[in-house]
């Protein structure tokens, strides 16, 4: 994958922000943090569509984990449209599975053991946390294709706005740090 210059570029740690006339209604006003991009393709998990009827404790149940009074419930989010039964936890850099967690640049790490959501149960797991059922998967070049098709704008991704501000508003503070006004975006695109 090469930049206009002809330069490697990689997607690491940076969010997605969904286009309007983008065509996949699963991505429909989306924020994906891209987690891994390499020439091989991209991983990543959509941080705005928490699901409507699956929490924390519904996981703790399904997996035989019993939570301390210390631990939180909290919305399961959709993290993509592929395999929906795996689960991942996108969390702040204070925390590291002893088994396997992935850094992801700008101060995240994502942990997909089941040793994280033990952590959580107890009330010992990390200070902030997205919980997501399924991830977002491109191809060799397939993300490529569709940002050079205007599918996707890309932004600075931040603790803050990807753990601290609701998930409705998300999307519109994600265009707002570009300086984009949600009612100027067309949806159908164009090319100069």
């Amino acid at each position: 994958m090469l930049s206009s210059i002809g330069e490697p570029f990689d997607l690491t740690g940076q969010l997605l922000v969904a286009m309007p006339g983008m065509g996949d209604f699963r991505f429909h006003m989306s924020l994906v943090l891209i987690c891994a991009h390499s020439d091989e393709g991209a991983m990543g998990l959509i941080i705005n569509k928490p699901t409507l009827d699956v929490t924390l404790y519904d996981l703790f149940d399904q997996l035989s984990i019993d939570p301390t009074p210390a631990a939180q419930d909290m919305p399961v989010h959709v993290g993509g449209p592929v395999e929906h039964a795996r689960g991942f936890v996108l969390h702040g850099d204070d925390y590291t599975s002893p088994i396997s967690t992935i850094t992801v640049p700008g101060g995240f790490g994502m942990t997909a053991t089941q040793d994280v959501l033990e952590a959580m149960a107890r009330g010992q797991g990390p200070d902030q946390a997205l919980v997501m059922l399924g991830y977002a998967g491109w191809g060799t070049g397939q993300l490529e294709a569709e940002l050079s098709q205007n599918g996707w704008l890309t932004c600075d991704a931040t603790r803050r706005l990807v753990f601290d501000t609701p998930d409705p508003g998300k999307w519109d503070a994600a265009l707002a740090s570009l300086g984009v006004d949600p009612l100027t975006l067309s949806s159908s695109a164009g090319r100069a």
